[in-house]
């Protein structure tokens, strides 16, 4: 019996010791909480990473920039050539060429050669003239000759009259011959055979003809385009709904994928006069200014009507935004690793582009990738 109480005292002195530590960690505990500074606050809409987080390789940054406030949402063009100041040459007559000296790329003036060609219808045309003007001859010394003997007395008026009239009718087919030669050589003619010339003063955009190469009028492909590459048209098919908001003189903005980070001026040249009854869409045509002559016919563009370039608006990718409830937001690089995000206002949007009227700054760096991750990041710290 002796022995069971020493063992229980010494249980209840080894439960006392264990207490007295617990409560000495919690005395201690409470008196570090006390004197340790508070921990900062949060700051709303504000996520932060430490520098090198992983979640940071997700993280797309770039600048915000300013861009005139579109009309409409882009529509697709093409570039093609001004027609107004564009020739399509093709020749006359049938022949071989025998001289074609010009090259695409080339410049040429109005009256210029292009090529020549071994023609019979030359020849032709020069023997018919030759022919005109003997008949002509023969025929004015009949009426001549007719009208002596006339006066004379040894023949009737009647003769005068026929020699006449006959006169008269080679004097028709010898102009006609002429004529016909003249506009066959607008340049004069040649001793090495017909000459083709240009028409206009411009640079050869395109050739369809080689050394050798028989010639006719009925080509489907004409033989030369001869244009001015400094201005260039640019046709676009606008829908019904946005006709609208299209005025003769309005600016407008192009973009190419051969120049991503470029954008071209435009100015609403033409608006078609009829609605094209399966597609329900205008044509609309607009002038461009090609000085550097990057552009090229037949390239696919992007236009962007403009009512004004005075009223812009800051321009942010689609990927920029998130939405939460009724609002649109984006974030905003404020230092490396922290971004904020704010409240913006959209006034146009397209399949690219929205254009914000309120949020963010022109050259302020905004998340165009991961901002959704921002997002949800944001939502758990809070």
């Amino acid at each position: 019996m002796k022995q069971i109480n020493t063992v229980v005292l010494g249980v209840v002195i080894v439960v006392g010791l264990v207490l007295a530590a617990l409560m000495y960690e919690r005395v201690n505990s409470s008196a570090e909480s006390a004197t340790a500074a508070p921990a900062a606050p949060r700051e709303p809409n504000v996520v932060r990473f430490e520098k090198g987080a992983p979640q940071l390789a997700s993280v797309k940054l770039a600048l915000a920039e300013e861009a005139p406030l579109p009309l409409a949402e882009p529509l697709n063009g093409r570039i093609a050539y001004n027609e107004n100041l564009t020739a399509r040459v093709s020749s006359p007559i049938a022949g071989r060429v025998t001289q074609l000296k010009l090259q695409p790329g080339d410049e040429v003036k109005a009256g210029m050669p292009l090529l020549t060609l071994d023609s019979p219808d030359l020849a032709a045309a020069v023997a018919d003239l030759a022919k005109a003007e003997a008949e002509e001859k023969r025929s004015r010394l009949a009426v001549e000759r007719a009208r002596a003997l006339t006066e004379g007395g040894v023949t009737p008026r009647k003769e005068l009259e026929i020699a006449e009239a006959d006169y008269a009718e080679t004097r028709a087919e010898s102009a006609r011959a002429r004529l016909r030669l003249r506009n066959l050589t607008p340049g004069g003619a040649s001793a090495n055979g017909f000459q083709l010339r240009a028409p206009i003063t411009g640079v050869i955009a395109e050739r369809h003809v080689n050394p050798g190469m028989e010639v006719r009028p009925d080509l489907e492909a004409p033989l030369f385009v001869i244009t001015d590459p400094t201005k260039l048209w640019v046709l676009v098919d606008l829908p019904e709904r946005e006709l609208s908001k299209v005025e003769r003189g309005h600016g407008a903005v192009v973009e190419v994928d051969a120049f991503p980070n470029e954008r071209f001026g435009a100015v609403v040249e033409r608006i078609g006069e009829t609605v094209d009854p399966a597609t329900r869409r205008v044509q609309v045509r607009l002038a461009i200014d090609n000085e550097g002559r990057r552009l090229k016919p037949e390239m696919y563009a992007r236009v962007i009507l403009v009512a004004d370039e005075t009223k812009r608006a800051v321009r942010a990718p689609n990927t920029a935004l998130v939405t939460q409830g009724l609002y649109s937001y984006v974030f905003v690089e404020r230092e490396p690793g922290v971004f904020v995000r704010r409240r913006v206002t959209p006034q146009v949007q397209d399949r690219e582009w929205t254009y914000l009227a309120d949020g963010v700054k022109p050259g302020e760096s905004i998340v165009v990738g991961g901002a959704v991750l921002l997002n949800s990041e944001l939502s758990a710290q809070q």
